[in-house]
């Protein structure tokens, strides 16, 4: 069955990235499709820095929690708490959260749609047709549909079809597999539980090239890793963190898992009518995992370069997406990457880096990039100290 209206924009996915373009665009009087497949929630530790909260208008009582430290935790045992001075970061339920934003774009004026995307052609005209099988009331009830647009935002995900089938550069992709258990948070009073802490394990045998983590949620708390070594037992190392963190015995609510994107991809746009967002264009932080807030990012400058393109037809605007956030952070993302290949590539490593993070600059400046998501570049004294302090790390001269 084909819808034979015509949509300026449908969006491909309703998590953060593609709720966020969809309401941009309807907000900006765009005629908008959200297609999302139902029940879908991605493994997340969920955790949205005060730049995320602001420029997004995220409600506090989307908040479950506000952190205000993080605790790192060496191969060896150690533990470096690196408080929040002054501020908290925002965790966030994705479960709620992302259906809050797909309502929030509905009533700006976005169509939702329940389904699963199949595939793009293309009509007499020129039009992109996105066809997928819409999902009734009945779970078994499904059905075939199209419908026409002048533009398709790909925001389904890592693994995203929309990229697969449009995007040459997505075969070039290399991903990291998240894997999370919710369980209930403990009581208060627990030994080793803060409910106003982050908890991260640098490893080996958690994660053997990236970490693991204990995020509290309120009522309940994410608790899992990444890993791009294929054969590795996430749920084994999983089940190892639990009795690390004293979580064990805590009821299991749900379990989840995902592919997580290493690095932007190349190229975003075919050049034609398709852009990427979010997950689909590889915009999670490296070494952190981050993604929330760069997802809702990259939505918001795919929602910008679409409404260039649908004033102009000008196919060439579509670039302005990855151009304007690659110019955002593209310094911070590669950083970053060099931090992970380097930090996380031995436990013995491990151990130095997390010794690093006892230091107050690497805290106070570290603290400052991720809550305003800015390089802090206006205290030159205390950069030349974790330069020397680093390179004192790396030539052994300080004990770990």
């Amino acid at each position: 069955m084909i819808d034979h209206d015509l949509f300026d924009v449908v969006v491909v996915g309703g998590g953060p990235s593609g709720a966020t373009a969809a309401a941009d665009l309807a907000r900006k009087g765009r005629r908008v499709m959200l297609l999302d497949r139902a029940g879908r929630i991605k493994p997340c530790g969920g955790a949205i820095p005060p730049a995320a909260i602001e420029e997004f208008a995220i409600p506090n009582e989307l908040l479950v929690t506000k952190v205000t430290c993080a605790r790192m935790v060496a191969p060896s045992g150690r533990q470096v708490d690196m408080p929040i001075d002054g501020g908290f970061v925002g965790m966030v339920d994705r479960e709620h959260f992302d259906e809050w934003l797909r309502a929030r774009a509905a009533l700006l004026g976005a169509k939702r749609v329940t389904g699963t995307f199949e595939h793009i052609s293309r009509d007499s005209a020129g039009y992109a047709i996105v066809h997928y099988c819409a999902h009734g009331a009945d779970a078994d009830e499904k059905k075939a549909r199209s419908v026409r647009t002048r533009l398709v935002i790909g925001a389904d995900g890592a693994s995203s079809k929309v990229a697969r089938q449009e995007i040459d550069a997505a075969a070039d992709a290399n991903y990291v597999y998240a894997y999370h258990e919710i369980v209930a948070s403990p009581s208060s009073g627990h030994a080793s539980f803060d409910p106003a802490r982050c908890d991260v394990y640098y490893q080996g045998p958690i994660s053997p090239d990236f970490y693991g983590w204990v995020f509290p949620h309120g009522g309940t708390t994410s608790v899992g890793m990444g890993t791009a070594q294929k054969g590795f037992s996430i749920r084994h190392a999983t089940s190892m963190l639990r009795e690390r963190a004293g979580l064990a015995d805590a009821a299991t609510i749900r379990r989840e898992g995902a592919p997580i994107p290493m690095k932007p991809l190349s190229r975003w746009d075919n050049g034609r009518d398709v852009l990427l967002a979010g997950d689909a264009s590889g915009v999670v932080a490296p070494a952190s995992g981050e993604g929330i807030y760069y997802a809702m990012l990259g939505g918001r400058l795919a929602a910008d370069a679409a409404a260039k393109f649908l004033a102009t037809n000008d196919a060439t605007a579509l670039a302005g997406a990855r151009k304007n956030f690659m110019k955002a952070h593209g310094r911070v993302f590669w950083i970053l990457g060099i931090m992970q290949r380097f930090w996380y590539s031995s436990d013995k490593r491990r151990e130095r880096f997390v010794s690093i993070c006892r230091d107050k600059d690497v805290q106070e400046l570290t603290w400052q990039a991720y809550m305003h998501k800015k390089l802090v570049r206006a205290k030159p004294l205390s950069h030349i100290r974790i330069f020397f302090k680093d390179l004192a790390h790396l030539t052994g001269l300080v004990r770990p």
